[in-house]
């Protein structure tokens, strides 16, 4: 008798801690998320996709404030050209002619830049309230629709301003943001008409460096890209113009920091504008917190051949947030986190290494997934079981498709 009450005892005590195990998990749709680098939303009107970026209430974006970045870029074209304007241009008929490799017509981002060096330049024009964005073919007799002529003077000569050509890099397979693609660009349209092209503006440094090492540095033509790469902020002292830090550093810490501080349950601000008890904290000058939007976004900064060995380590973790934390407050967790694109430069080369020094910083061990940065089902494939991992950080391969993967997360 003791023996069978000793044995229900031990069953019901199972039974309960089984219950109480089921109970305690988290469900995938309830565990943090933060979407990083893509901002969900609409590729055609950029209206962002608030269902998923308040898919739960630890649901983040984050990323770096592309129009300030956008409009620092074409500043930096435009004080180039205004500083050498008695030398910039080429062949001496009065036009400085600039060529433009768009990333993605449909990523906010790419979207941004695009205007951003036409507003600067004097060669956008308008549709529906905003600069046309849209690719303009080959324009070297100033017809087109898409853009217009701009006009420039500098100590008392005044110039016309071209966009010469501009194409979405988009390669056969139908990665977008390709370098080889700009590439080959550059020497389509340096056959066709070389002599006018007098200035090379890019979306980012891995379309603006492949131009670069193709063509441009070998004729003296400054090329201006995004992304403050390795590469391209060595190659200033090579003759590249300029780059854009969208502060990778910042934006690495943030991605990791924010589902740190929700597998915690600690303020969301915890790290980032409010000091931890490590010490790591953010300034308002590098970083802002739209909360209708749900979004972190880093500030950018010119890199130009005024600063440039100071962004020459890209890979460097910011120091005010270099502290590690005490894992017997912040215990490992698992991570889920993909890279669009295994091949794209900035994320690979640049961004990643950075989530894997933030990682062990904030006791979060990730798994990197790398896309082929054509098809979302090349990444989702390999969200199988998500009940294994804590959080989830997704770099969405088109900015539509959020729903590809919070549907793996709402099964």
């Amino acid at each position: 008798m003791k023996k069978k009450l000793f044995v229900l005892t031990m069953a019901a005590v199972m039974g309960l801690s089984l219950t109480a195990s089921a109970e305690g998990e988290v469900a995938n749709k309830d565990k943090p998320l933060v979407w990083f680098n893509r901002q969900p939303s609409n590729s055609s009107t950029g209206e962002l996709d608030m269902a998923a970026l308040s898919f739960n209430d630890n649901t983040y974006y984050v990323g770096f404030d592309a129009n300030q970045g956008a409009e620092l870029q074409g500043t930096m074209v435009l004080d180039y050209i205004k500083a050498n304007a008695a030398t910039i241009d080429r062949n001496g008929d009065g036009v400085i002619g600039y060529v433009l490799a768009i990333g993605d017509i449909g990523h906010n981002d790419s979207i941004a830049r695009t205007r951003g060096v036409r507003k600067a330049l004097g060669t956008g024009v308008d549709k529906d309230g905003n600069i046309n964005s849209e690719p303009v073919g080959t324009n070297t007799d100033g017809s087109a629709t898409v853009v217009q002529d701009g006009t420039l003077e500098v100590d008392g000569t005044t110039y016309t301003v071209r966009e010469l050509a501009s194409q979405e890099m988009k390669n056969s397979a139908g990665a977008t943001w390709d370098a080889a693609t700009a590439g080959n660009a550059i020497g389509t349209w340096s056959s066709s008409f070389g002599d006018q092209i007098d200035v090379v503006v890019s979306n980012n440094d891995g379309m603006g460096m492949s131009m670069f090492n193709a063509w441009s540095k070998d004729n003296k033509v400054p090329t201006f890209g995004y992304d403050a790469n390795n590469d391209a902020v060595a190659a200033i002292a090579e003759g590249y113009g300029g780059t854009i830090s969208q502060h990778a550093d910042v934006q690495a810490y943030l991605t990791l920091r924010v589902l740190r501080n929700a597998l915690d349950g600690v303020d969301i601000d915890t790290g980032i504008g409010t000091a931890d008890e490590a010490g790591n904290v953010l300034s308002e000058d590098v970083y802002v917190y739209n909360e209708e939007q749900r979004s972190y976004y880093a500030l950018n900064v010119a890199v130009t051949a005024e600063n440039y060995e100071e962004f020459t380590d890209s890979t460097k973790v910011y120091e005010p947030v270099s502290n590690q934390l005490d894992e017997a407050t912040s215990p490992v967790k698992k991570v889920w986190l993909n890279i669009y694109n295994a091949a794209d430069n900035f994320l690979s080369s640049t961004y990643q290494p950075l989530l894997q020094n933030y990682d062990d910083i904030l006791n979060l061990e990730v798994e990197y997934i790398g896309g082929d940065g054509q098809t979302e089902s090349n990444i989702t494939n390999r969200l199988g079981n998500p009940s294994q991992y804590d959080a989830f950080a997704i770099n969405m391969v088109k900015t539509d498709n959020a729903a590809s993967y919070t549907a793996l997360l709402n099964q």
